[in-house]
């Protein structure tokens, strides 16, 4: 297992992350599995574990803390706060008053007395984000946290925080969490840059973009769009749809590639998105033993240049296949309020 230096916190961290998304109902409900995937992954090099407080509404977080029971601190641990955790409008978000109860849930659940990266889980436009790095620089003084960062967040945002965070004296933003794979290369415009210049780790989620480069999902071979990540999001997966189409036209390129160099569809994307010299870690998040196994097999994949030319022509730079953040929508782009004037202004005008 290769490991690297999370940005400027001098932590060093795997190349693999173990997500724990699939952690609990959502996943695999038997919380006995899921603690020795946690230990299988740690006995194998794996020394980096990220999770969220709203995976399963702490149900993984509480998988995680009793798998890392007695190995706390031969483990760097993450999590992620600002989806909603019940029905107060007030009990999501990026406030302060929200992060100070937040945390706090955390720590709970994980079994820990401090957390070494806690992120952003998306940007809250509702609060000002002077406000937000004000409570984390708090926690960090506390000694509750290590370090946070953020995920899923526009180069524009992470900019802002950045020039925010100097012009206050506060504590930054250390990594960033976003979606990367060989059928979603839009971060490497823009995002993967800014974090190169702002010296940010960068820990990556859905390498196998959501199941496409699992090699699960073929060209004229029926998918069944009742079972698993199919079910949860039809429309991903439908190959009528003409953006499902490209992507499995890409996928079928990418087995003969995966074939000529002697792996597997699932290690080439994950080695893909670790050559990238902005990226950090990148997260796989099985859901049963089998899967973390064939992962964890191609851990010192390294690609060679001819590999990555390939990879180019078959999708090229920072183009994506397919939308990576349909499921997370910006308010920007889906609240009509935040696009249009109101009528009697439009009107005046």
């Amino acid at each position: 297992m290769r490991y690297r230096t999370l940005g400027g916190t001098g932590i060093e961290v795997s190349a693999r992350c173990l997500g724990t998304m699939m952690f609990g109902a959502v996943g695999n409900p038997d919380h006995d599995d899921c603690v020795r995937i946690v230990h299988t992954a740690l006995e194998q090099g794996i020394n980096f574990v990220d999770t969220a407080d709203m995976y399963g509404q702490g149900e993984s977080e509480e998988i995680v803390g009793k798998a890392l029971r007695g190995r706390r601190d031969d483990v760097v641990l993450a999590t992620k706060v600002h989806f909603p955790m019940g029905e107060s409008p007030n009990h999501r978000g990026n406030s302060r008053r929200w992060i100070l109860k937040a945390v706090e849930g955390s720590l709970r659940r994980l079994n820990t007395d401090w957390i070494d990266l806690y992120q952003l889980h998306r940007p809250d436009p509702s609060t000002d984000i002077e406000e937000t790095l004000s409570v984390l620089t708090d926690l960090v003084r506390a000694g509750k946290i290590r370090a946070f960062g953020c995920s899923t967040f526009p180069a524009e945002e992470i900019v802002e925080a950045h020039q925010v965070s100097e012009r206050r004296s506060l504590g930054r933003l250390r990594t960033e969490q976003p979606p990367y794979s060989i059928l979603a290369r839009g971060i490497e415009a823009s995002t993967l840059p800014v974090c190169q210049r702002y010296g940010m780790g960068v820990l990556v989620w859905s390498p196998l973009a959501f199941g496409f480069l699992s090699g699960k999902y073929r060209r004229n071979q029926p998918i069944d769009l009742s079972t698993g990540r199919a079910a949860l999001r039809p429309a991903q997966f439908d190959p009528t749809i003409a953006e499902n189409a490209a992507k499995l036209d890409a996928v079928e390129q990418l087995v003969d590639l995966a074939a000529s160099i002697g792996c597997t569809l699932p290690q080439l994307a994950i080695a893909f998105t670790v050559a990238h010299p902005a990226v950090t870690s990148a997260i796989i998040g099985p859901r049963t033993m089998p899967q973390l196994e064939d992962l964890l097999k191609g851990a010192a994949l390294t690609l060679d240049d001819a590999t990555l030319d390939r990879i180019d022509e078959i999708v090229p730079p920072g183009t994506n296949r397919y939308n990576p953040n349909a499921a997370f929508p910006l308010r920007a782009l889906t609240d009509t309020a935040r696009r249009r004037r109101p009528l009697a202004e439009r009107a005046a005008a």
